[in-house]
């Protein structure tokens, strides 16, 4: 009988860790950023993995529209007083549903993109390529820097009865952490990860 229960035990574990993996699988993470110089503008392409739940990815189905916020930031350490921001520059990607075509819309900086499935549509919104982040006319080459940057769904442009649902179910809180690392102005022309 004991040996009944340690298998009932370890089989509830093991569904146990498999739920809480899918759980935790959802959400955005950063896979590939890479700074480049051209001329006198650093500019950003970077890589996001978007995974939404099945709650989310019905509302949009549903008609209700996602806007997604790329934040960069930059700042400086100064020992004597705060952090110096010296940049923070902010991009909106809106995802959306068209029932008529059954498809994806992708929206961007003024460009649209249509997509068949939800994950083309949310790979197209997890790519950023050639954004404009640094003006290196407004940086101290003898500083060193440390730049930021991250991707959340923006929920204060969700319509208000799902800011609500929002505010009580972590499903819909989708972000992914700051990725902070070092720059220089004088450093590489080329920063990868």
């Amino acid at each position: 009988m004991s040996q009944r229960i340690k298998q009932f035990i370890f089989l509830g574990l093991m569904v146990l860790s498999v739920f809480s993996t899918t759980v935790r699988a959802e959400g955005i993470k950063i896979k590939s950023f890479e700074l480049e110089k051209v001329d006198s503008d650093w500019l950003l392409n970077a890589t996001f993995q978007i995974e939404l739940s099945p709650g989310l990815e019905e509302a949009v189905q549903k008609g209700v529209v996602l806007y997604f916020q790329t934040e960069f930031d930059l700042t400086r350490s100064r020992w004597y007083w705060f952090d110096e921001k010296s940049t923070l520059v902010q991009r909106q990607t809106r995802l959306s549903y068209q029932p008529l075509t059954q498809q994806y819309r992708i929206a961007s900086d003024g460009f649209t993109f249509s997509a068949k499935t939800i994950s083309e549509a949310l790979q197209a919104v997890g790519s950023v390529g050639g954004w404009r982040v640094i003006d290196n006319n407004q940086l101290d080459a003898s500083k060193a820097y440390t730049a930021g940057l991250r991707m959340t769904l923006d929920l204060s442009k969700l319509p208000k009865p799902f800011q609500v649902n929002a505010l009580n179910n972590r499903d819909w809180n989708v972000s992914s952490d700051w990725l902070h690392f070092p720059f220089s102005p004088n450093g590489p022309a080329l920063i990868k990860r």
